[in-house]
């Protein structure tokens, strides 16, 4: 099965992480997509009360696409939500899964924990999120072994940091989530503090 992750904070997940899901389908032929909502991410301060709620959002956003799935693998596992014990994990079913990254973390990619045993077992789909961007500062990856090619999208102007703060701010973010989603932070009165 060839199988492609987005692992993310998905604080809440938007319309533009949907995005993107759907068009490294187009452009791929992935059997799966699996959204990996990260439990407790090591390099971001994520709210812990906001962490099973950010799994149930990411269900009820994928569950119209049968393409698309959502794991509760780091749910399941105590500690940091580091991304190379979830990959090794699912490489022992997978293989090398492709993995969907912004050009902002993957930055950062050699300050992963682990990152020299991760690289062997992922390939990175970058998608660009600035303009002007350098793919050329990236080839010393390849030299060091990263297996990693870019793509491109025009820019979505939305962050789950934004979307927050519209929420704290009482603003409509009808067109920025999906129904569903909007529906379950209202009920759940998620992002008011």
């Amino acid at each position: 099965m060839e199988l492609c992750v987005f692992q993310g904070t998905f604080n809440p997940i938007h319309n533009a992480h949907l995005r993107v899901a759907m068009h490294v389908l187009n452009m791929y032929n992935f059997d799966k997509l699996v959204f990996i909502p990260a439990a407790n991410p090591p390099h971001k301060d994520c709210d812990s009360k906001y962490s099973l709620h950010r799994l149930k959002m990411a269900e009820l956003a994928i569950r119209t696409n049968p393409k698309f799935a959502v794991s509760d693998i780091e749910y399941r596992r105590d500690g940091k939500s580091y991304t190379y014990l979830t990959i090794k994990e699912l490489y022992k079913t997978y293989g090398k899964v492709s993995f969907i990254i912004g050009t902002d973390a993957f930055k950062k990619i050699e300050t992963w924990y682990e990152t020299d045993k991760l690289k062997e077992l992922v390939k990175f789909i970058v998608f660009i999120r600035e303009d002007n961007f350098d793919i050329s500062k990236y080839d010393y990856l390849k030299d060091k072994g990263y297996d990693f090619e870019f793509q491109t999208l025009p820019y979505q102007d939305i962050s789950s940091t934004e979307l927050r703060e519209k929420i704290k701010n009482g603003e409509d973010i009808k067109s920025f989530v999906p129904a569903e989603v909007e529906e379950y932070i209202k009920k759940n009165g998620l992002y008011k503090d």
